[in-house]
């Protein structure tokens, strides 16, 4: 694969989010951003042109806890998102295609072990220092060999400077989704480097780090050293709190955006619209392949209980992927925020119709009697002996995915199959995560889960389905030299006409929704096109921030 760039490509992709804490004591500090018409940066002595400023309200989990250093887990991790205050080597378009952001053109050599980039030889650090390749591979060896980061660059051997503006990735195998992420690791300056970096970032991105009030609010400024075109929203104030006082900070005309949930969607607040954006935020249930009685030991020699001899018969997974009215689910969980979704990141240009499922829940009651369930006077299906009867976790303090397993388990019991909600915290829920179905959440703009999720040792291969066909079909979508060229290889490792772990095969998952992210937004408020977002409630939505503006 490769990719020249004849101009700079203004940076618009969208990723996801990340980790931290706060509350309703940022809102004090916010005075004069009631009225847009004097609006002043919250800790800021400088006035701010309230036509260039934002505030946004976040939920407090999406404070950085090790603060804003991408050798860490801002930008990466469960939830990816653009750094802002760093630049990537290469990020997305619009159709989530890999462009340039540093580098000018880059190339990957015919056996897919190594990649260059040139890059751009006009690019400063925020402190006035140049950019050079050994500050790219700098932060790649860093994220590669070290032991704090989220990202993962493990299938790196070495990056190597080969010049001020020309860098090597050598890889162990070859693995292309590197790429991804990439486009959210923020390049950090190898002199400039070291502790407290994550309070104190130095970076070459749109934005400069201008106050970070722990636990309260963030604020980012212009940077005026950035190489691209100039910021149109030039002060960016994010706060963190919780859904409750997120919500009367938008009654107090306090924020001017604010995330929210479907429970709250059907109330109006004057002078603000809710609007619902598109995701591949998906949630499904594991469903385990093989009988109980296993054990499945992960790194560190920690052994979890292994199997379920209910879902276990394929007939059964069938099944439920029938006869699951996923539109019900929507309607009745969501308030209609949301999309049926069949796989994880359905609607992504490697994502496949084989794994779309007609609802059909007659049809599903014929495939149990065939495999031989047999209802039992209480309406419980039966076979040798087994009751079909199994638990399913879900995070206990998500209000929406208790309804979504309520609702589904209600759904599941008309099929004969009792299912009962067992809601706990994630400590527990691991315990369980081989043996039973999970309600997970996942779903990012990028294949890296569609691998890690259906690869036999992948570390997402909750249901413990092991398929030597579907394993070489993945891998062979990471030999690609050209992204394009890998996406109907991850499509045949869901369904080649023959086998795959799309419903009608293996059925390894059920997927029931992609939930929208909801957001009350100030009337008057242009946040430019905002791109499928990923798992995740957050820092997605500013990833184009510096091309919001307002009408």
């Amino acid at each position: 694969m490769s990719s020249t760039l004849s101009r700079p490509v203004p940076r618009r992709a969208v990723f996801g989010l990340m980790a931290g804490a706060c509350g309703m004591a940022a809102l004090g500090s916010l005075e004069g951003c009631a009225g847009r018409d004097d609006a002043q940066g919250a800790g800021s002595a400088a006035p701010i042109d309230s036509k260039k400023t934002v505030t946004v309200a976040m939920n407090a989990s999406c404070e950085p806890a090790a603060g804003f250093d991408p050798l860490v887990a801002w930008g990466c991790g469960e939830h990816v998102h653009e750094p802002l205050i760093q630049s990537t080597l290469v990020t997305t378009d619009d159709e989530m295609n890999i462009t340039g952001d540093l580098a000018r053109s880059f190339v990957c050599s015919a056996d897919g072990m190594v990649w260059t980039f040139d890059l751009r030889d006009d690019v400063v650090f925020s402190n006035g220092e140049p950019l050079r390749a050994q500050d790219v591979a700098f932060t790649v060896n860093a994220v590669a060999h070290g032991d704090t980061s989220e990202a993962d660059l493990s299938m790196v051997r070495e990056a190597v400077a080969t010049g001020d503006h020309t860098v090597e990735l050598h890889l162990t195998k070859p693995y292309n989704a590197l790429l991804y992420t990439l486009a959210v690791l923020g390049i950090v300056p190898e002199a400039s480097y070291g502790e407290g970096y994550g309070a104190s970032p130095i970076g070459s991105g749109r934005y400069v780090l201008e106050q970070w009030d722990e636990g309260q609010q963030v604020i980012f400024a212009a940077n005026p050293r950035y190489y691209g075109p100039a910021p149109s929203m030039e002060r960016v104030v994010v706060v963190f709190m919780e859904e409750d006082a997120a919500l009367a900070a938008v009654r107090s005309g306090q924020v001017d955006v604010a995330f929210t949930y479907p429970t709250h969607s059907d109330q109006t607040v004057d002078g603000y619209e809710l609007v619902a954006y598109r995701t591949v935020d998906s949630r499904g249930i594991s469903l385990p392949t093989v009988p109980a009685g296993g054990t499945k030991v992960l790194e560190g020699d920690i052994a979890y209980a292994m199997g379920n001899d209910v879902t276990c018969d394929v007939a059964v997974r069938r099944a439920i992927n029938m006869g699951i009215d996923r539109q019900a689910i929507i309607d009745h969980v969501l308030n209609g925020y949301g999309r049926v979704a069949y796989s994880v990141g359905d609607g992504m240009p490697w994502s496949s119709e084989d794994m779309a499922v007609e609802f059909d829940r007659d049809g599903a009651c014929a495939l149990l009697d065939e495999a031989g369930w047999k209802l039992d006077d209480g309406g419980v299906r039966w076979k040798d002996g087994v009751r079909a009867a199994f638990d399913v976790w879900y995070s206990s303090d998500d209000s929406s995915r208790q309804a979504m397993v309520n609702e589904l388990c209600q759904q599941l019991h008309e099929l004969g199959i009792d299912a009962a909600p067992r809601g706990s915290s994630w400590d527990e829920i691991y315990l369980h995560q081989f043996e039973s179905p999970v309600l997970w959440g996942w779903g990012s703009n990028a294949p890296v889960e569609v691998y890690e999720l259906h690869y036999s040792t992948g570390w997402g291969n909750y249901p413990c389905y092991e398929n030597a066909m579907v394993d070489a079909y993945l891998d062979e979508a990471l030999a690609q030299t050209d992204l394009e060229a890998s996406y109907p290889y991850w499509k045949k490792a869901m369904w080649d006409g023959e086998e795959g772990v799309a419903p009608q095969g293996a059925s390894t998952w059920c997927w029931m929704a992609n939930v929208d992210h909801l957001y009350w937004k100030r009337d008057g408020l242009d946040v430019a096109g905002q791109k499928p977002h990923p798992h995740g409630h957050g820092w997605s939505l500013v990833n184009n921030v510096d091309a919001w503006a307002w009408k």
